[in-house]
């Protein structure tokens, strides 16, 4: 498995532009050609297909890594993801946990179920599949960012006021820019937030 070439990838999915990471995925799928790897050349065929939005033929690709490789925790993630962009909701958490039971230590499946159902309402579910994530990876940003915003959409400011921070103490000095900027006005939404709590509780041990 080109495992050092799916993490250079999915970085660039996660904190690059879509242009940078379509980029990757084609120089990577070459590098699997050149060295004759099926399941490898599958999954990249997958990635550059699913970047393109062409989500049934990346489905089809991830099923045809999973042939080759039934314990590839990624391409079941992966392909989880299309569903998901299909609205497929369901279905797609059957994919990713069958992708934690074959990987049970591949943090960013916990990450993308976590992300799913913080996005369908079920916040403290979410919480808990992001600390699976963090306990795998605990230096991945994207997770305390991601962590952050379910424990806001809980009006737990406190905690979300904390994860927010320390993405700000993962993400590497001078990058990503445009994520620190939103970062910033959501710590400052929840400072005052928080500070108008405070005053609301003072102003009814007044009355």
């Amino acid at each position: 498995m080109l495992l050092d070439l799916r993490i250079k990838l999915d970085n660039a999915i996660t904190y690059g532009s879509q242009r940078q990471a379509l980029g990757l995925a084609k120089r990577f799928l070459q590098e699997a050609i050149k060295k004759d790897l099926p399941g490898e050349i599958e999954y990249f065929k997958g990635q550059v297909e699913m970047l393109k939005g062409n989500l049934v033929s990346a489905i089809e690709h991830f099923d045809a890594a999973i042939k080759h490789d039934p314990k590839d925790g990624a391409a079941y993630n992966d392909r989880a993801l299309c569903m998901v962009e299909l609205g497929i909701i369901d279905q797609a958490f059957l994919y990713f946990d069958k992708g934690i039971e074959v990987e049970p230590d591949y943090a960013t499946i916990y990450h993308n179920k976590g992300w799913l159902l913080n996005n369908i309402g079920r916040h403290s579910e979410a919480i808990g599949y992001f600390k699976k994530a963090l306990k795998f990876e605990p230096g991945r940003a994207v997770t305390y960012d991601n962590l952050a915003d379910a424990y806001f959409n809980l009006l737990d400011y406190a905690n979300a006021l904390e994860a927010y921070q320390q993405v700000l103490k993962l993400l590497k000095p001078g990058s990503c820019r445009g994520i620190r900027g939103e970062i910033r006005k959501k710590i400052k939404l929840i400072e005052k937030k928080s500070n108008h709590k405070i005053r609301s509780r003072n102003a009814h041990k007044n009355d």
